[in-house]
């Protein structure tokens, strides 16, 4: 009992020294946005409550208007009836819970893996991503994008492996709230999700159908002609924009070449497409949705650093695919180095180096680091296998999702069990 009280008092004290340093780095790195986009939402609501049209509105001195459709209008609606300073900590809040949890899913299997306290890993695990850029930049413009993981992973996580009728629900929604999350749809499409692919569709498109018919104006100007003017987003050459257009909008920013960007998301898709097939044949569900994650900002026309929280679930795949593997193995090494690395540079806001200048080979290297790795991610996040019996506390936790690269067991895990019990 009493080593068990002093290891709970080693891992508070490590937690809240940790704590600390996040915030003292936090104090020095992280830019202050005033919530600049929540600003936006907020005021093309109030102003479509008081009679405006919400897609004619932009923010003062801007040319940022709202750009989501009009069931994302109806979702945020309630906003307009607070005032300022609760929508911002409805906003904050929100996304720190669904955070937590979604970080409980994906952490458990790593906990129990490495025997540490739960509680413990959630709470270090929370301590790292709030310096991680996507996410403070998430925070402090007050953006939707955890909100729209957490949708997606309920779908994927929960919903999805334990064949419930309601999978594709949270996917329809997060795609009628923001288009870009169609994508996993596209994902159970490639993957042979039928039901759930349908389910999606059909919620995506009824939610639409339900916006449109409460404001048939506002439902007409985004289809017609909001969602095609790209200038309402901001300069395809910002060093923010870390998608391939970016890439290509950078080597040429009076004539981004629209073919060069084609080409490339074509091959991007394709290499998406066989390693998403993968790994759902493998049963190894959080990988499909950190390999389509990564894809979606690649080949989004715009993907500013912010939206780089979904590459979240692909570094902490890397983790657990680390402890899964043997102890003081090279392959451990390499794929804890591999996390490191990854949110080392994601946290180092390394691309605004090259804001004012990305000219060069340095200025291509380094103005697009983070495109870099999700591509990294994308080719070489391993694929898993599940290897127990389907609804088992073990299946439940995900810790006997072996990390094997060919997709199978070991020799001897193999003799032993004779062959998978489920492989979905």
């Amino acid at each position: 009992m009493l080593q068990g009280a002093s290891r709970t008092v080693t891992q508070v004290v490590g937690v809240l020294l940790l704590a600390v340093a996040v915030a003292a780095f936090l104090s020095v790195a992280a830019v202050r946005h005033g919530f600049f986009d929540l600003q936006v939402y907020y005021g093309a609501l109030t102003w479509w409550v008081h009679g405006g049209e919400i897609y004619d509105y932009l923010r003062p001195l801007t040319q940022y208007g709202f750009t989501y459709p009009p069931f994302a209008a109806l979702v945020m609606l309630p906003m307009a009836y607070l005032p300022w300073l609760a929508a911002i900590v409805v906003s904050v809040i929100a996304t720190v819970a669904v955070t937590a949890v979604l970080f409980w899913w994906l952490i458990d299997p790593i906990s129990v893996r490495a025997g540490w306290t739960r509680w413990f890993a959630l709470a270090v695990a929370l301590c790292l991503v709030a310096a991680y850029e996507p996410m403070r930049e998430t925070v402090n413009f007050g953006q939707v994008n955890m909100l729209l993981l957490f949708l997606v992973a309920v779908d994927l996580l929960r919903l999805l492996p334990a064949g419930s009728r309601w999978a594709g629900v949270g996917i329809g929604l997060a795609t009628a709230i923001k288009l870009t999350p169609g994508i996993f749809i596209v994902y159970l499409l490639v993957t042979r999700r039928w039901r759930a692919a349908v389910t999606s569709m059909a919620t995506a498109a009824a939610a639409s159908l339900v916006a449109g018919a409460l404001f048939p104006d506002a439902s007409r100007e985004f289809w017609t002609e909001a969602l095609w003017n790209t200038g309402r987003v901001g300069e395809l050459a910002f060093v923010s924009n870390q998608s391939l257009r970016g890439v290509v909008a950078r080597l040429d920013p009076e004539h981004p070449s629209t073919l060069a960007w084609l080409a490339l998301a074509l091959g991007t898709l394709a290499l998406w497409a066989w390693r998403s097939r993968r790994a759902a044949a493998a049963g190894d569900e959080a990988t499909g949705l950190a390999l389509t994650g990564a894809v979606m900002c690649l080949i989004s026309p715009v993907t500013w650093v912010h939206h780089l929280v979904w590459l979240l679930p692909a570094l902490i795949l890397l983790v657990d695919n680390a402890m899964a593997a043997p102890a003081r193995t090279h392959r451990r090494r390499l794929l804890l180095a591999a996390a490191l690395a990854g949110y080392a540079l994601l946290t180092s806001r390394i691309v605004w180096a090259w804001e004012q200048d990305f000219t060069g080979l340095d200025g291509f290297l380094g103005s697009n680091t983070y495109v870099w790795i999700s591509l990294a991610l994308l080719a070489f996040l391993p694929v898993r296998r599940r290897l127990v019996a389907p609804g088992s506390t073990a299946e439940r936790s995900g810790v006997p999702q072996l990390d094997e690269p060919d997709g199978r067991a070991p020799a001897a895990e193999r003799h032993r069990i004779g062959r998978p019990l489920s492989v979905r």
